[in-house]
């Protein structure tokens, strides 16, 4: 079965999410912890999140891909926005707590001008400190298009801040398609040898999540601009191909494209159908 579900607003809570995402045909989704321009968070309402629990269990729901706010920078050259992104992310690893053992992704950051090698130090220092033994969560670095300064640009980057984190065992990857496309890694001709790659330089048990999205831009652009499924450079008989690849096909699919509603529900029915069992 294809595991797939979009981003959904966190804002009327989890059960109202869960209702969304059945209504779509989905059996996961992602939300962001707190406002995804800002620092504020909503109190969780344990009765809620007891709802939801129950009506997922019961829907059979997938892991679901929480996601950082993108003010977040903990390789930052400002020590207040470095510790700003400490503050969030603890706190937010401590509300994932009331939804045990799925996902919290986040952007690794932009190193400012610092080098990338002094930006992977920054976020390796910054998730052993937020991480410990008992958490439930496992914390995912989501590959990026390496548009400015961003850390994450290649599988390379990323797996040297997997190599400096205590806690292996709580670390993995969110790959998303618009962003490594955009960053030069072509995935419309050559996907068997960027998996290929993935799984020699990180790792394929290290990838727990893809976001499924369609790019405007040309492969190596750099410049991360999400299109809808099949709208874009990337186009559909490719991201057919990924969502039957046999070693992605068993993860959750979270859409980010630039839709509403009923598209989500077209691409979700689209994708379904598209998918071999």
């Amino acid at each position: 079965m294809l595991h797939i579900g979009n981003h959904l607003s966190s804002s009327k809570g989890f059960m109202h999410m869960g209702k969304e995402a059945l209504q779509l045909k989905a059996d996961t989704f992602s939300f962001f912890t707190r406002n995804p321009r800002g620092s504020k968070a909503k109190d969780i309402d344990d009765n809620d999140v007891t709802a939801f629990l129950k009506l997922a269990k019961e829907s059979n729901f997938q892991k679901l891909v929480a996601h950082a706010p993108y003010t977040l920078n903990p390789c930052s050259n400002k020590i207040e926005v470095r510790e700003f992104a400490y503050n969030t992310m603890t706190d937010d690893l401590k509300r994932m707590e009331k939804l045990p053992h799925n996902y919290y992704n986040f952007h690794p950051g932009n190193h400012l001008k610092q080098g990338e090698q002094i930006g992977i130090e920054l976020i390796a220092d910054c998730l052993n400190s937020i991480m410990w033994e008992e958490q439930q969560t496992t914390v995912l670095l989501e590959t990026m298009s390496g548009k400015g300064t961003e850390v994450g640009k290649t599988f390379e980057e990323i797996r040297a801040i997997i190599d400096k984190i205590k806690l292996q065992d709580k670390i993995g990857v969110c790959l998303d398609t618009c962003h490594i496309w955009d960053g030069g890694y072509d995935i419309v001709n050559h996907l068997d040898d960027v998996i290929e790659e993935f799984d020699k330089i990180i790792g394929l048990d290290k990838l727990k999540a893809i976001h499924l999205n369609d790019s405007k831009n040309d492969c190596g652009s750099h410049k991360d601009r999400h299109e809808k499924i099949g709208e874009g450079k990337i186009g559909l008989d490719a991201i057919i191909r990924i969502i039957n690849h046999p070693a992605l096909k068993n993860l959750p699919f979270i859409l980010e494209t630039p839709n509403d509603h009923d598209g989500y529900a077209r691409e979700i029915a689209l994708l379904r159908s598209k998918f071999k069992e």
